[in-house]
């Protein structure tokens, strides 16, 4: 686990990439590891907001407010120099720059080279959600070489069933990647009146499950539900060798 960095990419815009990131920070901190977290994104700092978790943002504009890929120099520094457990959270703003940077300096070799181990996450949703998402993801595991890849499967936005009726596990895409796949981690539909609910308001206060648990704004009902979500998640990630 130490020494390990992971990206979260995809380049379509309210899908969960900060969500995971917050339950990836969360999961390692955990386990004791020595969190560096960061947040890329230059509209929506979400997972910056996490007070918690010590999140960096990293601003990556100009004077003129236009993304400069050069930006991203200073983070990748530390990846490299620094020792931890490293989670970046990307937005949709910076999803292209982000990987044509990474492609032209050859960047993630170069994270390797310098010992560490990089895994990519990568969200597909369900519904109407699904074909964006899934040609996200696969021009994120054409664009990163042999890096391995974590993906989740957010069945928030609707069944992971394409319009022809077949489950996304089986679809071209999907197996066409799979030798690449590390791990897979659904986040599972859950009632909307109930777990939704409760999970909107704890994201939109940005708590952890830790404050959450500590909170008096929610009921004990309501912080068993965000415990099952969490809980879930959680023993997924522990079948995944970090």
């Amino acid at each position: 686990m130490k020494n390990t960095v992971h990206f979260i990419l995809q380049g379509k815009g309210g899908i969960g990439k900060s969500f995971i990131a917050a339950l990836l920070a969360q999961y390692f901190k955990g386990k004791g590891a020595e969190l560096k977290a960061f947040d890329t994104d230059q509209e929506n700092t979400t997972f910056g907001h996490y007070k918690a978790l010590d999140v960096q943002c990293i601003s990556v504009k100009d004077k003129s407010n236009i993304i400069n890929a050069k930006g991203f120099d200073p983070l990748i520094e530390r990846l490299l120099t620094e020792d931890g457990t490293f989670v970046i959270d990307n937005g949709a703003n910076t999803f292209s720059p982000l990987i044509s940077y990474m492609v032209e300096s050859d960047i993630l070799e170069m994270l390797r080279d310098n010992g560490k181990t990089v895994y990519i996450h990568t969200i597909v949703g369900g519904g109407d959600t699904m074909a964006d998402t899934a040609n996200g993801f696969n021009a994120i595991v054409k664009g990163i070489g042999d890096t391995p890849v974590v993906l989740w499967l957010n069945e928030h936005f609707g069944e992971m069933i394409t319009p022809d009726g077949k489950n996304f596990q089986e679809t071209k895409v999907f197996k066409t990647h799979e030798s690449q796949l590390h791990g897979v981690i659904t986040l599972q539909a859950r009632n909307h009146q109930t777990y939704g609910d409760d999970l909107k308001r704890m994201n939109a206060k940005r708590l952890t499950l830790d404050e959450v648990m500590q909170s008096p704004d929610f009921v004990a009902v309501e912080k068993q539900r965000i415990r099952t979500v969490a809980k879930d998640v959680f023993n997924q990630l522990d079948q995944i060798e970090f």
